[in-house]
């Protein structure tokens, strides 16, 4: 199954419109947008799309990351994460925004080596 198969799918199960989705995201990903993932012409989302793609129609994130071609972690990495979120018992939001973090670290060590 592809991103935009599965895309469909999804919201074809919750029996919601584009409109309705880009209002569920707050307006994070606009309906246009998500016609064009649909569809397949845009065949690597952000991240953060995905994110909030998985979180509104309560969907495996890291399944839709694999679907859009990204590497998703491992079972030893996901309860390294896990693990340390619990400890420090973030939200779900809370824990997004520290990998985005770490990501965006790990991008300017590279720039700078």
């Amino acid at each position: 199954m592809s991103l935009a198969e599965e895309l469909k799918r999804l919201r074809a199960m919750k029996g919601w419109s584009l409109r309705q989705v880009e209002d569920k995201t707050q307006k994070k990903v606009s309906n246009s947008y998500l016609y064009q993932l649909e569809s397949g012409a845009v065949k690597e989302p952000s991240p953060n799309v995905l994110f909030e793609l998985a979180n509104v129609y309560d969907a495996s994130y890291p399944g839709l990351m694999k679907l859009a071609g990204y590497m998703v972690p491992t079972k030893s990495h996901q309860k390294t994460e896990s693990v340390a979120f619990n400890a420090l018992n973030l939200t779900r939001e809370e824990e997004q925004e520290v990998l985005d973090f770490v990501q965006f670290q790990r991008q300017q060590r590279k720039k700078r080596e």
